[in-house]
């Protein structure tokens, strides 16, 4: 098993060189630091003033939500909102929207997931939208995974930021060619998940001694999409570089975390990309890239969240819990000096 302890760092940009192609790899570390990725990324969160508008921070769209899960998208999109987003909507199927509007009156959700015109009407909404989560609650419905896929390539057509968890990476790992080579993407497995994928793409097993090599392999041969492998550290790699997560977290590992990770990257996603858009040198995030930034950003909210959460309620803690932690997290982390 690989002994992340041995890299004596929060974080680092590393590129893996592999040993003639073969055997283990070897790390050679830059001098990004975690603080530096944290500064990195308080430098795209856009200032609070009296001028904005309704939307300059944020519209966020949720692509989930069925029947049996109601939970997923509603932590996800209520989380997009807490991080920061103005706008947070829910795209799910009829029988799930009642209830989760009855979970929040912030979120706009729209019962449309399971209708004939579903493409069709949510294609109409992707224009409005700085990002798009996919997986939350989906399901594996056959004929909503059908809607999903092409309301993705719709999202690709407008080179919308995408994050895919949960039921979305099952989808991918049916058939990866619906976002292989698209790096506006970042896919963010959990360790089940992660072996699944990297099977499906590669042919083999992973190597679980190796982690970091084995999550850059399988962001390389899905043409550099970054992905995010959750564990104890999250690694984070676009297939170039790649940022490792030890943010402090807990040992609890409540059903709903991931969800939150989505919808805060959901919002960071499109603050990273506005910078790169904006041609924001000075924010530095050019050494790491748009997507690892917001991916690292969203890994050590999640985190801090968690451990906030443990803190008071230990082994009872439940993701509603560390949502509730959410603004106490980003002002340590992304408003303090």
């Amino acid at each position: 098993m690989f002994n992340f302890t041995k890299l004596k760092i929060a974080a680092r940009i590393i590129n893996i060189v592999d040993n003639n192609g073969h055997g283990r790899s070897t790390f050679l570390m830059s001098t990004l630091s975690h603080s530096h990725v944290i500064q990195i990324a308080k430098s795209v969160i856009p200032p609070l003033h009296h001028g904005m508008h309704k939307g300059q921070a944020g519209r966020v769209a949720v692509l989930g939500g069925c029947q049996e899960y109601t939970g997923a998208p509603y932590f996800a999109a209520i989380t997009a909102l807490k991080v920061g987003a103005d706008l947070s909507h829910v795209f799910c199927t009829s029988s799930a929207a009642t209830v989760i509007k009855s979970y929040s009156p912030e979120l706009i959700v729209h019962p449309v997931l399971d209708s004939l015109t579903a493409v069709t009407e949510i294609s109409q909404w992707l224009p409005r939208f700085h990002s798009l989560v996919v997986g939350p609650g989906l399901g594996r419905d056959e004929q909503l995974l059908e809607i999903v896929s092409e309301v993705i390539q719709k999202a690709k057509e407008q080179q919308l930021p995408i994050v895919i968890d949960a039921d979305g990476l099952f989808l991918v790992t049916q058939n990866p060619d619906i976002i292989r080579g698209y790096t506006n993407a970042v896919l963010t497995p959990n360790v089940a998940e992660f072996d699944r994928l990297y099977e499906r793409v590669l042919g083999t097993k992973q190597d679980p001694s190796e982690p970091i090599a084995m999550a850059k392999e399988l962001s390389k041969q899905l043409g550099h999409v970054t992905v995010v492998q959750k564990g104890s550290h999250d690694i984070i790699t676009n297939g170039d570089k790649v940022l490792v997560c030890s943010e402090e977290g807990s040992p609890r590992r409540c059903g709903g975390q991931g969800d939150l990770l989505s919808g805060a990257l959901g919002t960071f996603l499109f603050w990273s990309k506005q910078a790169v858009d904006s041609n924001n040198k000075s924010c530095g995030i050019d050494q790491c890239g748009y997507t690892l930034c917001a991916a690292y950003a969203s890994c050590s909210l999640t985190r801090l969240c968690n451990k906030m959460a443990f803190r008071e309620n230990g082994r009872s803690t439940t993701t509603t819990d560390m949502i509730a932690q959410i603004s106490k997290a980003f002002i340590t982390l992304y408003e303090k000096n």
